[in-house]
């Protein structure tokens, strides 16, 4: 058996099969956790442009002189977030439109419209959730 050993310790075959082993599971978590980068900017860039449309329809609804309350703006915000092409999870999405604290504007009314959403995670069987991301922007639409 000791006569062995040494003829072993020289022998390579399967030593690539071993160090795949080794190296494809960090590998693997890397590649998908640079898929999950990526989803997570998609949904941030998602939500910019969803509170610019959802802003940009408030906007034109008070210049036709319907104006929304806030349940309705937000009820606006989450059909733009859950429809082509952002198409957004309902589930993870938060919506809301409060009047600001102090307005800015003389004759305009401020409303601070706020969209939170998890990022859905292609992680979660390494015990890595994904992240809440939240975006506001403000929307001054004409009183008179």
């Amino acid at each position: 058996m000791i006569r062995r050993l040494p003829r072993l310790l020289r022998d390579r075959h399967g030593a690539a099969a071993v160090e795949f082993g080794l190296l494809a599971p960090a590998f693997l978590l890397m590649f998908l956790g640079v898929l999950q980068v990526g989803v997570g900017l998609h949904a941030y860039n998602s939500l910019r442009n969803v509170s610019s449309d959802t802003a940009r329809q408030v906007s034109v609804q008070y210049q036709t002189d319907n104006r929304l309350s806030n349940s309705q703006i937000r009820s606006v915000g989450i059909a733009n977030a859950t429809t082509a092409p952002y198409l957004l999870k309902t589930d993870r999405l938060t919506v809301t439109a409060d009047d600001a604290a102090t307005q800015r504007v003389p004759n305009a009314r401020e409303i601070t419209l706020r969209f939170q959403y998890r990022v859905p995670t292609f992680l979660e069987f390494a015990g890595i959730q994904g992240p809440q991301l939240s975006y506001a922007r403000p929307i001054f639409v004409s009183l008179g």
